[in-house]
């Protein structure tokens, strides 16, 4: 069994055949499906699939770093009443992105903080947005990492520096996914001295297509590929990434 710990499956890129994709990742052997939130009008669609797909789809709550803007206490008052009284295997997405815009940097930051703090106190992990701002998210962990922050840098396309920095948190995995199968992504080269008790495998669908679906939709079925890549990068076999990766994203999500 293979778990994506990131796919949008909820959103409206799905609509025309939702049902369909979810099936065919769980016949393709993803039987398990974490679905990150992104803004106050996803938490519908998210939470409507997770009680379709009871036990191959699990929702997180978390408001989205591009969904901050100029309502976004507004909108932390829905997310944090939310996580605060359903279910969920994580707070997320949650944190930063400077590539679009820097001007919202401060809401960005204090907007993380805040989230982090509620995973704290919920013990529940947290799953990390990092676009252009690994720095700006180091210097919040940095302050207030304990014993009960855990969670993953998803869709990880930093630096060996970044992944030993990462592992120095203690409580922290990487998400891997398509981009380590770009022949220019150089993910590979990050991952040299990371062991594989530190990886959990993703899609980020419908988003960041693996060889050879670059350029189409992403779906959660395409997990297969990224698997296949990682077991080239550490020499072993398919099941080994299967079994260890699965084995991390269990234990991190408390599934």
């Amino acid at each position: 069994m293979f778990i994506d710990t990131h796919t949008h499956l909820f959103s409206n890129a799905f609509d025309e055949d939702r049902t369909e994709v979810v099936q065919q990742a769980i016949n393709a052997g993803v039987e398990i499906c974490l679905l990150p939130n992104i803004d106050i009008d996803t938490i519908e669609a998210m939470n409507q699939l997770a009680k379709q797909f009871p036990t191959n789809c699990f929702p997180m709550m978390g408001l989205h770093p591009g969904s901050v803007d100029e309502n976004w206490e507004k909108k932390l008052d829905i997310i944090k009443s939310h996580l605060f009284s359903e279910k969920y295997v994580a707070v997320g997405e949650i944190g930063m992105d400077l590539y679009w815009d820097k001007s919202l940097l401060e809401a960005q930051r204090t907007a993380f903080r805040m989230q982090v703090e509620w995973a704290k106190e919920l013990r529940l992990p947290i799953a990390i947005h990092a676009r252009e701002a690994f720095q700006e998210i180091y210097e919040v962990l940095d302050e207030i990492n304990d014993e009960r922050l855990t969670g993953v840098f998803h869709c990880f396309t930093g630096t060996e520096e970044d992944a030993v920095k990462i592992a120095s948190y203690g409580g922290f995995k990487l998400g891997i996914g398509g981009v380590l199968t770009y022949k220019n992504g150089k993910v590979d080269q990050a991952l040299k001295n990371v062991p594989l008790e530190n990886l959990i495998l993703e899609t980020d669908s419908p988003y960041l297509p693996p060889v050879p679906h670059r350029g189409k939709r992403n779906e959660s079925s395409y997990l297969l590929h990224i698997a296949e890549k990682l077991a080239d990068v550490y020499n072993v076999s398919l099941k080994e990434i299967e079994n260890q990766t699965t084995l991390n994203a269990k234990a991190l999500f408390n599934i």
